[in-house]
């Protein structure tokens, strides 16, 4: 059988799984590509003909699937077209997620034939303490590439829609976490706890660059509102701001991760650095 479309639908605040989503679907080789970008407007109601290849592409937040791309995509259904998943996550783990977002096409009319994880940079990677920085790199978006091919041919190679199998995304191997490092920072987490630091529930705030102007409480992905921050005092260094256009980045925070710890430089425990580079290879895949 042939599939001649792809809808690639993303939600990519730091553009890590727009990279890997538009890799895969250059691999696929298909030229008729619509692209569906969630990460600032839901998808409203749309519907995927059986005919057409869908890669859904999302970050992990906490070991979920990012809570806004899920929001974002209630109305997408589909009657049994096929779906590659990809959950991107900072090299820490992605846990339940690429479970979680297979329950959520399946629930909706989607075949899931392929599923993938791949490595982005964290949100929280630094000079001092680098957490997967530059990924994907070259090499990760190869890799997406040569997937994309693959399941190309996954497809040809089906007679029918009914002889294209799905795939349990379950049985796609996890990276094995080395025991110390994982250790180190479970006692760096039971330290603070017992501290009686209390842990941030807003952002810090940069008094410089803040105008109060709303602007990112508006159209923050995450759907933060003012009532987390009463009158605007959102001085976070968040890392929407770049593509906002309104902040000048310095340490950043991603805007779900505003609603919950926030001000991560005086609160949060960052994964250690020592745990996001354990053995993590660039991606795991199921075709």
């Amino acid at each position: 059988m042939n599939i001649y479309a792809v809808r690639l639908i993303t939600f990519s605040p730091t553009h890590t799984s727009k990279q890997v989503g538009e890799a895969i679907v250059r691999g696929t080789g298909i030229s008729d590509v619509a692209r569906t970008d969630l990460t600032f407007h839901p998808a409203g109601k749309l519907e995927i003909p059986e005919s057409t290849l869908t890669v859904i592409t999302v970050p992990v937040y906490g070991g979920k699937v990012a809570p806004p791309a899920l929001e974002r995509m209630k109305d997408v259904h589909a009657s049994g077209a096929p779906a590659v998943l990809v959950a991107v996550y900072g090299n820490r783990a992605y846990e339940k997620a690429l479970v979680e977002l297979d329950a959520f096409a399946s629930d909706r009319g989607f075949k899931v034939i392929a599923g993938a994880t791949f490595v982005g940079e964290h949100s929280y990677n630094t000079q001092q303490n680098p957490i997967a920085a530059g990924r994907p790199d070259a090499d990760d978006l190869q890799f997406a590439e040569t997937f994309g091919a693959k399941i190309r041919t996954k497809i040809e190679a089906a007679v029918d829609m009914d002889k294209l199998y799905a795939v349990d995304v379950n049985r796609i191997q996890r990276p094995r976490q080395a025991f110390f490092p994982l250790f180190r920072f479970l006692r760096k987490v039971v330290k603070l706890r017992k501290s009686g630091v209390p842990m941030p529930r807003i952002p810090a705030v940069d008094t410089e660059l803040c105008d109060h102007c709303g602007y990112c409480v508006k159209h923050c992905p995450a759907g933060a509102n003012g009532r987390l921050f009463p009158r605007y005092q959102l001085r976070v260094f968040c890392i929407h701001s770049s593509v906002l256009g309104r902040l000048r980045l310095g340490a950043y925070t991603p805007a779900y991760t505003c609603r919950r710890f926030a001000a991560a430089p005086s609160g949060y425990v960052n994964p250690s650095p020592d745990i996001a580079r354990a053995g993590i290879p660039t991606a795991s895949k199921l075709l």
